[in-house]
C-alpha cells in the first residue's frame, strides 16, 4: 500500500533515539520523550492559495528535519508508524556539514 499526504502535509517517520540512561539506571519505554527529529517518507502536492495558485514544500523526500513534540498526527501503516504534519509543523531541516 502507497500513501501520498493531501495539499501541504507530509509523511514522517520518527528517528528513534539511542536507549537513554541517568546514573546508571535504564528509562522504560514508555517515560522516554517522543522523538523530535524524523525522516520526510513522502509530501503532499503542495498548498493551494486564495487566488488558486500552488506553492511547492520546501521539504523533499528524503530530508531530516526538527519538529514540535506534539505535532502531527500518528498512524500505523504496512507494520511501521509514521506522522503526517503539515510543513508548518516543521521546525528545521537538518543537514550534515562536511568538514
Amino acid at each position: 500500500m502507497s500513501v501520498r499526504p493531501l495539499a501541504d502535509r507530509v509523511m514522517v517517520k520518527a528517528l528513534e533515539q539511542g536507549e537513554v540512561k541517568k546514573g546508571g539506571i535504564i528509562i522504560p519505554d514508555t517515560a522516554k520523550e517522543k522523538p523530535q527529529e524524523g525522516e520526510i517518507i513522502e509530501v503532499g502536492s503542495g498548498r493551494i492559495t486564495e487566488e488558486g495558485k500552488k506553492i511547492a514544500l520546501e521539504v523533499k523526500k528524503g530530508d531530516r528535519v526538527l519538529y514540535g513534540k506534539y505535532s502531527g498526527t500518528e498512524v500505523s501503516l504496512n507494520g511501521g508508524e509514521y506522522l503526517i504534519m503539515r510543513e508548518a509543523d516543521i521546525l528545521a531541516i537538518v543537514t550534515v556539514s562536511k568538514n
